[in-house]
Order: C-alpha cells, then structure tokens, then sequence
C-alpha cells in the first residue's frame, strides 16, 4: 500500500506511541506484508525464526518486537505487537468506509461499459471501456477493472484476505488494505471469488480467463492468456506465470510459482513450484509420464500380491 505523502519513521512510531532506531527524518513510502515489500515500505515482524528475512528483505523500515542491531540505510520501530500496531497502522491509512449505496464514493465506471441489476460496487473502483459486470457480482473497494473485462454472476471481487494470527483467544485477521487488479480482456465465470491483496495486490493478467466457481487468494499474481477451469483454488502468494493450463480442481498451496506454459492436469494438488512448459498430475503433482507409470504400476499390485 503506497501511503499518501512520505512519513518520517519518527511519525509513524508516534501513531502507535513505540521507540524506533534510525535517523527520526527516515522516509516510509509505504506499507506491505513480507511477501510483497519494495523500498520505502514498513513491514511487520513478530517471531524469531523470520527477523533475518524481514531485516534484509526490500523493506526500509522494519516493525519488529526485539530490539536489535539497525541495518545500514533502514530504521526499527519497536512493538510489544507489532501485528496489532501494524493493524493499527493500516487501519489510520486506510479506514473502512461503510457503504449503503450500490456504487462508492470516488468510483469511475466507463460509460461504455455494461453493469447489470443486483451488482454491488464499492468505493474507489475503476471499471474500463466496454467492460460487462453481470447480475449478483460485487466488486468490492479499492477494485481496477480493465477494458472488454466480462465478470460472471455472483462472482465477488475484492473481499478480505484470508489472513489471521493465531492468539491464545482466537484468530485475529489482518485487516485488509489491498486490491484487485483484472487486466484487459479477461473472462471470470459465475460464482468465483478472487480476495484483495492484504496490502498490495491480487492481479490478474490480458487475457486470461477464468471458469465457474473459482477461488484465487489474496496477493496471487496470475500471467496472461491463462486458462483456470472450474473448481481450481489458488491459495495466497501465488504466482502462475503466462500461458499456464490449469484443469477442473487443480489446489494450489501458497507462496508457489508455477512456470510459463505449465498444464496441470484435472484434480491435480501443487505442493510446490513447478517448471515451465511440461505437463503434470497428481497429489502431490509430478510429470504426467512418471505420474502415469506409478498408477500402472499400482494396477498390477493386486497381481503382484497373489504372486507372493
């Protein structure tokens, strides 16, 4: 999330009343999780085993619970919680704005495009030329919808990431200030849902097209001119580069890459990334040949066992 103007370390800590380390005039541009931090940004870090990653990470500005050595060019800001500070944070910059009305404040709709009865959109949506949102859809805050973009009925665009800390009393959700951004010429079925980015992005690529009752999460990047057939789920932090098949109830664990021109192959699980340009089957998934030989082998087990 890029913030309005440059803050100074020194502002930002005084919003959540902690200590920082660092020159008081070091510059926060912006506000991201781990997975999606550039230069200038603040992220969170609350347990041991991730403080290495977030301090060499992209991230200038690290919101941490321990007090440790301040890496060259970056400042610490020190949180007894720093998830709930990092909450509150993203909360002051990018408030809730309770809606009664079917259209947001600070939407823009291209007046050639097409919004069918029934559909919700929120605030600070941007719809493209000759765009169709079809009946039920709700395209939730924040939304960038490009050109000749086709969103079935009852597809929701833009909820909340599904992201929660685990607490002694519960799960507490990361409040989500990202979006969603469908490029032009892109296709969504009925009943899909795709989740905003927790404080960046959830993107879709030209051309890509999408089936009924589909589910991407939070921060995936999808390429362009891939096909998602029906009941694939993608999990969060995913990215699926251009040209990649993914056949009826493909799942997808999170943080994956799955390589240019991939097809993998229906009711197919992803455990981890996969390479460019080959075929793939199976849970977990492999090469579809070797994936193959291993159910004709099963096959004759039967026979084998008889045998012995």
């Amino acid at each position: 999330m890029r913030l309005d103007k440059t803050y100074t370390v020194k502002e930002i800590a005084g919003l959540i009343n902690c200590t920082f380390s660092g020159d008081e005039n070091h510059p926060v541009t912006g506000i991201n999780e781990i997975h999606k931090v550039t230069h200038g940004d603040l992220v969170f870090v609350d347990h041991p085993k991730y403080y290495d990653k977030a301090l060499k990470s992209a991230a200038t500005t690290i919101l941490i619970d321990k007090e440790v050595e301040c890496p060259e060019g970056k400042a610490l800001i020190i949180s007894t919680a720093p998830f709930d500070d990092y909450n509150r944070l993203t909360r002051h910059f990018c408030p809730v704005i309770d809606q009664s009305e079917t259209v947001g404040i600070n939407t823009v709709i291209d007046p050639s495009a097409v919004i069918y009865p029934n559909v919700f959109i929120g605030n600070n949506v941007r719809i493209g030329k000759n765009s169709r949102i079809l009946p039920g859809a709700v395209i939730m805050d924040r939304t960038i919808i490009g050109d000749h973009v086709i969103i079935g009925p009852n597809t929701t665009i833009g909820h909340n990431a599904f992201y929660y800390k685990r607490k002694p009393e519960g799960y507490d959700r990361m409040h989500t200030c990202g979006w969603v951004e469908i490029h032009d010429r892109v296709e969504i079925g009925a009943n899909c849902t795709i989740d905003a980015g927790v404080s960046g992005n959830t993107e879709i690529g030209e051309g890509t097209k999408i089936d009924n009752i589909v589910h991407i999460g939070h921060d995936t990047v999808i390429g362009k001119n891939c096909l998602l057939a029906a009941n694939v789920g993608l999990a969060g932090c995913v990215t699926v580069e251009d040209r990649v098949i993914l056949w009826g109830q493909v799942g997808c664990a999170s943080d994956i890459v799955i390589g240019e021109g991939a097809i993998v192959l229906a009711q197919s699980g992803i455990a981890k990334s996969l390479e460019g340009g080959k075929t793939y089957f199976g849970s977990p998934c492999g090469e579809v040949k070797l994936k193959f030989r291993e159910l004709a082998a099963l096959r004759r087990l039967p026979e084998l066992l008889e045998r012995m």
